[in-house]
């Protein structure tokens, strides 16, 4: 026997064997990616013919919340997908920098409704614009499913298979009133995380604010599935098996709501103040924008 030629040949058949496997696996991660950049593209050139045609500031706001409303919602549905097939931490790396790019090319919308409550409280805008930018953004993120939903209907995956057409189910792990507190309480500390960003500017406050955002996610992954959005929760998992209409009210919309107006007050509280200033005039490293080494 040839034995040269028996150990090529097991060579062979184990490359092709290494191949098959790779290909099976990322394969639907690479659709998944290609659908999450198509995505996205859509939503770029879609905002910029608006900035180019709209000419009426408040209405041509209320269409680039509606586009990242409906980014948003079509990216994050695909990353349910990347989560079910190939685990947290890959969500938690797609999230990450999405997150980058949605602050980076979103300018003043947010796609989420509780920012514009905290502008009411704080004076900063009216109960009327809330209101409409709040439906902007459910009108986005709501029709958005239909393109997911067609894109699923192709099956070019097999993660995809009998996806576009199955009953949901709801990602809420805990009791009501748990899921409320855990979307809450996030929601809290990732709005006071953003504001001190905000005022302390950092180098990186972009990265920072999404590496704590999406920590938080994972962290709330397996309770009440980390939305910290209505919106998004609303367009993902209104009407999913697993709770009522009520419940996910209770749990997405006043839960994190409740959350996003605790975090104005507690910022205003006078150690959190005094930290914000502090740092602001204290010489540091060079993590700082406005510092030198």
């Amino acid at each position: 026997m040839d034995c040269s030629f028996t150990l090529e040949h097991i060579k062979l058949n184990t490359w092709e064997f290494k191949t098959h496997i790779n290909k099976v696996t990322f394969a639907p991660l690479v659709v998944s990616t290609l659908f999450i950049l198509l995505t996205s593209l859509l939503a770029h050139c879609a905002r910029r013919v608006v900035q180019k045609v709209v000419k009426e500031p408040f209405v041509r706001l209320l269409f680039e919340e509606a586009i990242a409303a409906a980014e948003l919602c079509g990216c994050c549905f695909e990353l349910i997908v990347v989560a079910d097939n190939f685990g947290v931490a890959t969500y938690a790396i797609f999230l990450f920098a999405l997150t980058i790019w949605w602050s980076l090319n979103w300018g003043d919308a947010t796609a989420c409704p509780y920012t514009h409550i905290e502008d009411v409280i704080e004076g900063k805008g009216d109960i009327r614009k809330a209101l409409l930018k709040t439906w902007a953004e459910l009108t986005g993120g709501i029709l958005v499913f239909k393109y997911v939903q067609m894109y699923w209907a192709l099956e070019i995956s097999e993660t995809h298979k009998d996806k576009a057409f199955e009953d949901c189910k709801a990602d809420l792990q805990v009791p009501v009133i748990y899921g409320a507190v855990v979307e809450g309480i996030a929601t809290c500390l990732c709005r006071l995380a953003s504001r001190g960003l905000g005022d302390l500017n950092p180098r990186f406050a972009t990265a920072i604010d999404s590496f704590i955002g999406t920590s938080l996610v994972v962290a709330a992954f397996d309770y009440s599935g980390g939305y910290f959005n209505p919106v998004l929760a609303t367009s993902l998992k209104a009407g999913c098996e697993g709770h009522t209409m009520l419940e996910h009210a209770v749990v997405y919309w006043i839960g994190a709501c409740a959350g996003s107006l605790l975090s104005v007050y507690v910022y205003k509280l006078p150690a959190i103040q005094k930290f914000v200033r502090g740092s602001s005039v204290a010489n540091g490293d060079s993590i700082w924008a406005e510092k030198e080494d």
